[in-house]
């Protein structure tokens, strides 16, 4: 069996790399480990390479159209990987998942319609509500230091969920959760559902990171629990996460419903891009055909990061609050101990720690003394990154 290589650490300088080369822009200086924006910095897999390298052998890159095969190497990949049955004929094109959750929003909802959203979560939920209209009902998740996990974590607030649904059109679901790494449980997510069908609400399930699943966790697609949740749900999935190809922008939606898959469809007939590209088409069929083997290691090396980003951070920084996400490859660090404000806390990880985390008021104001840190890099990166926070913090006498 080929062995991986998650170690080796790659010069990404040059290749227009948004992670590495604006951190100017972000965060005021160069002089910074990048550990914020949610991409990889692991090789993409060789085979994806050579399948790119194949297609380039043509000379002719015209309009194309997405095969069967495609089609069935995406029904091929839930399959194997969660169990859910899907008929190439639920299959709808995006270049993106935000691009299709927006789809998949303005497909059931009318200016002005309530969308809720569940924070601390994704930025670009909110910002696309907003910018296209609609109104942001927030469900902020509770705190739950007794968590499933053992190590703390996030639960829903049912009764304020069924409050918000009530004002609402749509819901945008994140599951697994980005940032907290929360994994919804077959019983989380039949009570949405139950609510969702009490208020008529469309569930538009961004899933963009169900590959990451650490043990013992199980990811369930809502829209597979039952036949009333598949009708109302809007399935988003995407290789991008999984096998570091976000540059390919290509997505897929998965939408039962053949009414609700003609109204997202209209969306993107509107702005005409149901063309995509070809080498994302190329690398979304070969990811899924050939990187079960790939996949499987990469989760391996991720749960030795999380386990010594953890440990770490337990031994030599315990005002830190941290716990072992359940999926992702992001972990969710609480600094609220320090008593800082946000920009004191960002100014101090970036000026003195020299750290380019995410900023976790981003995702919210719930996200506020927080940051996201990215540890989906070698181990080498995360061990320098932790031992220059460590130092600071000593200095600071924190």
């Amino acid at each position: 069996m080929k062995r991986y290589d998650f170690d080796t650490c790659i010069d990404r300088h040059g290749t227009d790399c948004e992670k590495y080369e604006d951190l100017m822009t972000v965060f005021g200086t160069d002089q910074v480990i990048p550990l914020w924006i949610a991409d990889m910095d692991f090789a993409t897999a060789d085979f994806i390479i050579e399948a790119m390298r194949q297609r380039m052998q043509h000379p002719i890159f015209g309009y194309t159209f997405r095969p069967r095969c495609y089609h069935e190497a995406i029904c091929g990949w839930v399959a194997r990987h969660s169990g859910w049955e899907i008929d190439p004929s639920w299959l709808a094109f995006s270049p993106g998942v935000v691009a299709g959750v927006t789809f998949a929003m303005l497909s059931c909802t009318e200016p002005g319609d309530g969308v809720v959203i569940q924070p601390p979560v994704y930025h670009p939920f909110a910002n696309t509500i907003r910018n296209n209209g609609r109104t942001v009902l927030t469900n902020p998740l509770v705190q739950d230091p007794e968590g499933e996990s053992g190590c703390g974590g996030y639960r829903i607030d049912f009764e304020d969920l069924d409050t918000k649904l009530s004002q609402a059109r749509a819901m945008i679901l994140c599951n697994p959760h980005n940032p907290t790494g929360r994994v919804f449980t077959k019983g989380e997510l039949l009570k949405i559902g139950e609510l969702c069908r009490k208020h008529d609400v469309t569930i538009i399930s961004d899933e963009i990171h169900c590959d990451f699943i650490f043990r013992p966790y199980q990811h369930l697609h809502i829209a597979a629990l039952n036949d009333d949740l598949a009708n109302r749900t809007v399935t988003l999935i995407a290789p991008s996460k999984s096998f570091n190809v976000a540059g390919f922008s290509t997505a897929a939606a998965v939408i039962p419903n053949a009414e609700r898959r003609a109204a997202y469809q209209a969306e993107v007939d509107k702005i005409h891009i149901e063309n995509g590209n070809i080498f994302g088409a190329v690398a979304l069929q070969t990811a899924y055909e050939q990187g079960d083997e790939w996949m499987s290691q990469l989760l391996e090396y991720l749960q030795g990061n999380v386990d010594f980003v953890h440990d770490f951070i337990r031994r030599e920084l315990p005002s830190v609050g941290c716990y072992k996400p359940e999926s992702t490859f992001l972990m969710w660090l609480d600094f609220r101990a320090w008593g800082m404000t946000q920009e004191e806390l960002n100014r101090f990880l970036v000026h003195e720690a020299g750290l380019g985390l995410g900023d976790g008021s981003i995702y919210g104001v719930e996200g506020t003394g927080f940051e996201r840190l990215n540890i989906g890099t070698p181990r080498s990166v995360l061990e320098r990154a932790l031992n220059q926070l460590a130092e600071a913090v000593r200095k600071r006498g924190l």
